[in-house]
């Protein structure tokens, strides 16, 4: 389902009918507009819901790494699972948002707001016009039902986005009246409504790209979790999809080794149940590509992977969180009075030595740091692989990264970074679904049950194949000790102390993917939390300064401002929500 076969659908096709949102996600009447009656069939209500498709990765001609669906600047930079990275003076307008200070005429939030709700304007098109084509007999009520399904799943999945961004959020179908449109409505079992409907969806779906039953039920299990705390309702609904496929109708379950899933390579592959597809070099000059993570490589220009821009740095927090005891982790945060050893200051040729301490096998695969393998680039040579190591730390990401041995075929060619790549983003990996598992038993008392699943991920994690080693390809490149929790006794002992067992093992296997601030919102632990963390990132050389200057964090903060600009398009039928 490749992003270029749908411009030249959508330009050729279907030129004004989805309608773009300009300023505003209100609708504008297109010049020149198509016909509807020319879209109503079968091949052009798939162009409509292709052009839906396209933007669950956040992406368009007037939308960035703004608003990736990845979530690393709202879900991971906000969440301090990373921080901004590369220099003070790039992309500023991330700075407030990482500092807990952003205000409501920040340019990022108006473009993500703009790129939620064009996606909802996509969805309702393809509704529309697939009314109007059953209306008019060119298509059976089967196929109508067929389209709708994955429309409305979309559509919900969409306002769902904008719900955990803002709280206070409009929501739009294809009968609304958008000239009296207010965000003053509970919207959730509208959001639930829709999502509910794509469940009914074929497990089987012919195509990896497309929503199925299984993906549909997950999002809604995640969907009540987030927004109801049902996790009783969810627990179902989950050990359900555990059975599922992908959307292509292959199997589903834990991959035999943790770093095997972020290779592009396996963008595909049983763990990822659910894959946003990428490609390039497909003529797009790199939009169809991960546009949205295009600034978060390495910055060392010709000796490093990408070669810019620096961003997306893993906090030391996050770092030490990797510390282990026994092999498990220090649910007590002491990890933080054992901080892995880090060449902040040194020069790449000053000697150093790698923490020797007991580590989570996990950490490597995550974080770039010096004097670790880093993929098939060999070793990580520490502060030239950083833009400003005195501003962001000694740290880069490596989730989306792709190998030496893949540039040309996985990257795009010809353009300013070879940063764009087709490794596309796990928006569901199946660990996830098990921890989601995991987390409905803790809140529904099964604690044994709990721990077993659980167990499962840290297992696939134990597993020694899996692990970086160094370049001789047998010996680890770290001290890895990671082992699963005892079969009785603490943490499991009782729901607090699982609670914590759950929380830490979502922190450590879904790092620097775009969870974190939603989690931290779920379990009602944002601010606790945040200024926990936030208190020891002030010690740090890098955190001490302008970083977080001034930074606190508050019960507010828990989400965002809504953009002042789409309160002024609406003459203040949209309200803040602070």
């Amino acid at each position: 389902m490749k992003r270029n076969h749908l411009i030249l659908i959508i330009i050729l096709t279907a030129s004004g009918i989805v309608a773009g949102c300009g300023e505003d996600f209100l609708n504008v009447k297109p010049k020149g507009s198509l016909d509807q009656g020319v879209l109503a069939n079968t091949k052009g209500i798939d162009a409509l819901l292709i052009g839906a498709y396209s933007l669950l990765d956040g992406v368009s001609s007037q939308f960035g790494w703004e608003a990736a669906s990845s979530n690393w600047v709202y879900g991971d930079i906000r969440g301090m699972i990373g921080n901004k990275g590369t220099d003070a003076g790039d992309q500023p307008d991330i700075n407030p948002i990482q500092s807990f200070t952003e205000t409501a005429t920040n340019p990022y939030l108006n473009v993500k707001w703009r790129a939620v709700y064009e996606s909802v304007s996509r969805c309702n098109s393809a509704i529309i016009v697939t009314n109007d084509a059953l209306a008019a007999g060119n298509i059976t009520q089967d196929q109508a039902a067929f389209f709708i399904k994955q429309a409305r799943a979309l559509r919900g999945w969409y306002h769902f986005e904008a719900w955990r961004m803002w709280g206070k959020v409009p929501y739009v179908d294809e009968t609304t009246d958008q000239s009296t449109l207010t965000n003053n409505e509970d919207i959730r079992s509208k959001i639930i409504a829709d999502l509910t409907e794509g469940t009914t969806l074929p497990n089987n779906m012919g195509q990896v790209g497309r929503f199925n039953g299984t993906v549909c039920k997950i999002l809604l299990a995640k969907v009540i979790m987030q927004m109801n705390k049902d996790y009783a309702g969810a627990l179902p609904i989950l050990q359900d999809a555990r059975n599922g496929t992908r959307p292509d109708g292959s199997a589903i379950g834990l991959a035999p080794t943790y770093g095997e899933v972020f290779d592009i390579a396996n963008r595909n592959a049983n763990e990822s149940v659910y894959t946003v597809q990428y490609s390039v070099n497909d003529g797009s000059g790199g939009w169809n590509a991960g546009w949205g993570e295009v600034l978060n490589f390495p910055y060392k220009s010709g000796g490093s992977p990408g070669g810019c821009c620096g961003f997306f740095q893993a906090t030391q927090e996050f770092v030490n969180s990797f510390r282990t005891s026994g092999g498990l982790p220090l649910l007590d945060h002491t990890y933080n009075n054992q901080p892995v050893v880090s060449d902040q200051g040194l020069t790449p040729t000053d000697p150093f030595t790698p923490d020797a301490g007991p580590l989570d096998p996990r950490l490597d695969w995550t974080v770039g740091r010096r004097g670790i393998p880093y993929w098939d680039w060999g070793p990580h040579t520490g502060s030239d692989w950083i833009r400003d190591q005195t501003y962001a730390g000694p740290y880069n990401s490596k989730k989306q990264v792709y190998k030496k041995s893949q540039e040309g075929q996985f990257t795009e060619v010809g353009n300013w970074t070879s940063g764009w790549t087709s490794n596309g983003y796990r928006m569901i990996r199946f660990a996830d679904v098990l921890l989601m598992i995991a987390e409905c038993q803790i809140e529904t008392n099964d604690l044994g049950g709990a721990r077993t699943t659980i167990n499962l991920v840290r297992a696939r994690a134990a597993n020694p194949a899996g692990f970086v080693k160094l370049a001789n390809g047998v010996t680890n490149a770290a001290n890895y000790v990671i082992n699963q929790y005892p079969p009785t006794g603490y943490p499991f002992d009782t729901q607090a102390n699982a609670r914590l067992a759950l929380r830490m093992e979502r922190k450590l296997e879904l790092g620097m993917e775009g969870h974190r601030w939603f989690d931290l919102n779920r379990w009602g632990i944002t601010a606790t939390e945040l200024n926990r963390v936030l208190t020891y990132e002030k010690t740090t050389p890098w955190g001490a300064g302008s970083m977080y200057a001034g930074a606190s964090i508050g019960a507010e903060d828990a989400t965002f401002p809504i953009p002042q600009r789409q309160i002024d398009l609406s003459q203040g039928r949209l309200v803040q929500n602070r």
